[in-house]
């Protein structure tokens, strides 16, 4: 049986059922942890954001879409392993599954945001406004601080050196914000 925290209870008195108590429910069960995008260069014309999503719901959710006015296009991506053993990032347009009780890490090398078509660089220091949209918790809006270098100082992922990669250059040695 589902109960409505104390606070939410008295906020049922005044609104319709599920009008309006899911939406303030759906932010007490999604939190997004450690959430952060990569500076970009200014000819840069995409750009990821990383984080964990942690759902304290006894529910599984979905992440199916994220919005930013930053880029023209933002769609869930992953990494795969093509058939020739080369990794090739990919659209994942079902999104990405948050378990109940659980968490899902969005990280380099695996399932992460992508910002497509960026409309200005990202600049460390800088904040990017993102809105993800869940299936059960709805919109959940979070503001990801831009870094100038990965947590690990560069841009290395499975022993390759990806900082001389365009759009990733000159990040190489940068200290991490």
């Amino acid at each position: 049986m589902f109960r409505f925290p104390r606070a939410l209870a008295a906020a049922a008195v005044f609104c319709a059922p599920l009008a309006c108590a899911p939406a303030a429910f759906a932010q007490d069960s999604i939190t997004i942890v450690d959430a952060y995008a990569i500076a970009s260069t200014p000819m840069s014309k995409s750009g990821a954001v990383f984080m964990e999503i942690d759902n304290a719901s006894a529910t599984a959710d979905r992440l199916v879409k994220a919005s930013s006015d930053i880029a023209d296009r933002v769609e869930l991506h992953t990494h795969k392993a093509g058939a020739n053993g080369v990794m090739q990032m990919l659209e994942v347009p079902e999104g990405f599954e948050i378990p109940a009780e659980g968490k899902h890490a969005l990280a380099r090398g695996g399932d992460h945001i992508m910002f497509l078509g960026l409309r200005q660089p990202l600049t460390g220091g800088d904040t990017v406004h993102l809105v993800l949209t869940f299936e059960q918790a709805g919109e959940v809006a979070v503001d990801v601080p831009v870094k100038t270098a990965s947590p690990m100082g560069t841009m290395q992922m499975n022993g390759m050196d990806h900082s001389a990669m365009p759009g990733m250059g000159g990040m190489q040695g940068m200290p991490a914000n």
